[in-house]
């Protein structure tokens, strides 16, 4: 069958996240199986927590049918369909004949409204100082910690806010951008600080025991920097700034990134790359500080020279191959753009397209799959993992390829 275009895969893909509602499975939902759930005392125990969230996400056959697992909303899944919806209005508004092929402005516009409503419905509940959001299961750490199900982390609420504020810019709705703003001070009050080269790193979640992941801090910083942009606040810019400064403190001399700072995290991993490099340079652009533009440099000749095969396969570590992770491609996209990078590496982005569509996207319905590994793949359609990351680096590509 012959490759489908992006602007006809896009299409695919947000027909069939729009015909799904937007809802779907996630790799890490096991613990929503209604079936564990009414196993006697069995979600009392971690490591049981464990291995039925380890044999969901690693199983190639989708059991959750089975194990009585509903399709939901994931905060951060409708996020990321928001900001795609946003990012094809704002296309549209400058390129109304593309409205021939992606459909009115009107129509992503009410689509956009639609999903800007329902994030904010899905804002996390309790004594928090700001907006927030984080995922709809219960999620057990191999460290022996619980979040349960819509504990707030940094990364979702990030994602979500900068959404709202895209839905702000093409809608005009005043409540869009406040809700987003309050979320920053989400991150300056309920996140714990560990002190690092001068700097700190903002912990994962309120909830101790995942507080020094560098992507997730540096999604803090954006998120302030962004906050900084509209409000002119200093605290923010401190906040913002203080972290980036031990998160460059942690970049390996050679451009690379560990995954955080424990001995378990030591791991380089390509999207988590990109998050580190995309946050760094909208702290800047946000607020006007271009001191640590060679950390972006670095780290971004480290990201584009060991994630990606010649034949565009993306990689997920800079040391193997294997797995190969939907998130990778759709980041690559993301980052590339972000950075203002797309016309210099368009003979890469259009092999690592060409690659994802012949290896990664379901034929029939339009989705694309989890991971693909040596032995058995998992080809399951998991909406926030692979199809709103998907749908949002998609439009980020036409915005930059087919109608600037």
């Amino acid at each position: 069958m012959a490759q489908m275009s992006p602007i006809e895969a896009f299409i695919a893909l947000r027909d069939y996240c729009e015909r799904q509602q937007f809802k779907g499975w996630d790799p890490y939902d096991g613990l929503n199986s209604k079936v564990f759930q009414a196993i006697p005392f069995a979600s009392r125990s971690a490591l049981l927590r464990l291995c039925v969230i380890q044999g969901f996400k690693r199983c190639p056959v989708n059991l959750r049918p089975l194990a009585l697992i509903a399709k939901d909303y994931n905060p951060k899944g409708v996020a990321l369909c928001l900001h795609a919806y946003c990012i094809v209005a704002r296309l549209l508004a400058g390129h109304p004949e593309a409205a021939q092929q992606l459909g009115t402005r009107d129509g992503a516009l009410a689509r956009a409204n639609q999903l800007a409503e329902l994030l904010i419905s899905l804002q996390s509940q309790g004594d928090y100082h700001g907006a927030c959001w984080g995922y709809n299961f219960d999620w057990q750490s191999r460290k022996n910690f619980l979040f349960p199900k819509y504990t707030p982390t940094v990364v979702a609420t990030t994602f979500a806010a900068q959404a709202l504020e895209a839905a702000y810019q093409v809608t005009g709705n005043e409540h869009y951008l406040q809700v987003a703003l309050s979320s920053a001070e989400f991150v300056m009050h309920d996140l714990k600080r560990t002190p690092h080269q001068g700097g700190f790193i903002f912990s994962y979640s309120p909830i101790p025991g995942n507080d020094t992941v560098f992507n997730a801090s540096l999604l803090g910083s954006k998120l302030l920097s962004m906050a900084y942009r509209y409000t002119h606040r200093d605290d923010y810019l401190s906040a913002a700034r203080s972290s980036v400064v031990a998160c460059c403190a942690g970049q390996r001399p050679d451009g690379a990134w560990a995954y955080g700072m424990l001995p378990v995290q030591q791991w380089v991993d390509s999207f988590h790359t990109g998050y580190n490099l995309e946050a760094l340079y909208a702290y800047g652009q946000n607020t006007g500080d271009s001191q640590f533009q060679r950390f972006i440099d670095k780290g971004f000749d480290y990201y584009i020279s060991h994630f990606f095969e010649p034949d565009g396969c993306p990689k997920y570590y800079d040391n193997r191959k294997y797995p190969i992770d939907i998130h990778c491609p759709a980041q690559l996209l993301v980052t590339l753009s972000a950075l203002g990078k797309y016309d210099q590496y368009a003979n890469l982005v259009q092999k690592v397209l060409q690659w994802t569509d012949d290896n990664m996207r379901d034929r029939k319905q339009g989705y694309y799959y989890y991971q693909l590994k040596q032995g058995v793949s998992s080809k399951i359609s998991y909406m926030r993992w692979s199809n709103a990351f998907m749908l949002y680096a998609l439009a980020h590509h036409l915005n930059n390829q087919y109608f600037s």
